[in-house]
């Protein structure tokens, strides 16, 4: 079950309760409960969410705990702030409001240029996470294919097709990359990233 098929997905919100237990920090991040559109609070892996999902979607549903996510084509979603202002001004949003989870990057860059679609130009390049050789390194693979999940609002998951006839009419449905990791390395805010061969 996808939000694309349920669009009230976008409006579980998964939440950590604090535990007074000695388990390790990283623990304690991860989520416990999920709170419903309707406000009801579930354990994450109870019954009662089971049944709640089951009844919104109409059929019997199965809560799965996966020891990996789940990826439509790669492990890695880059885009540009230039590709998500100008996809936001073509399909007539506020561009200071435009919501970059529409797109669920996982990683979000700021070129000096603000060129749309210039992630384009990096595929079979490598991104260069901070200074030197010793920082994160992407290989990018392929240019990232849009489906109708840009069209749903993460805050009310109403849908409006208008920014997915944007990215198709703008970039030929492709807004954004994909890519995998070739050296690992901590990713932070505001952190230089270069282009290499």
């Amino acid at each position: 079950l996808i939000a694309s098929k349920l669009p009230e997905l976008l409006l579980y919100k998964p939440f950590g309760r604090n535990s007074n237990t000695a388990e390790s920090n990283t623990a304690e991040l991860l989520p416990t409960h999920v709170r419903t559109p309707d406000g009801k609070e579930y354990e994450l892996r109870s019954d009662e969410l089971r049944e709640e999902i089951s009844n919104r979607c109409g059929s019997d549903v199965e809560l799965m705990n996966l020891k990996h996510g789940i990826f439509d084509e790669a492990c890695i979603s880059v885009i540009s702030v230039g590709t998500v202002q100008s996809v936001a001004r073509e399909s007539g949003r506020d561009v200071d409001r435009c919501d970059l989870r529409r797109f669920r990057p996982n990683v979000v860059i700021e070129t000096d240029s603000a060129e749309p679609f210039e992630e384009d130009r990096w595929v079979d390049r490598t991104l260069m996470f901070g200074e030197g050789n010793s920082g994160a390194a992407l290989r990018v693979t392929m240019r990232d294919e849009r489906c109708v999940m840009v069209n749903l609002d993460p805050d009310t998951a109403e849908r409006d097709s208008e920014v997915m006839k944007t990215v198709v009419r703008m970039n030929e449905n492709c807004a954004g990359v994909y890519g995998t990791v070739v050296r690992a390395g901590e990713l932070r805010v505001g952190q230089v990233v270069t282009l290499g061969g």
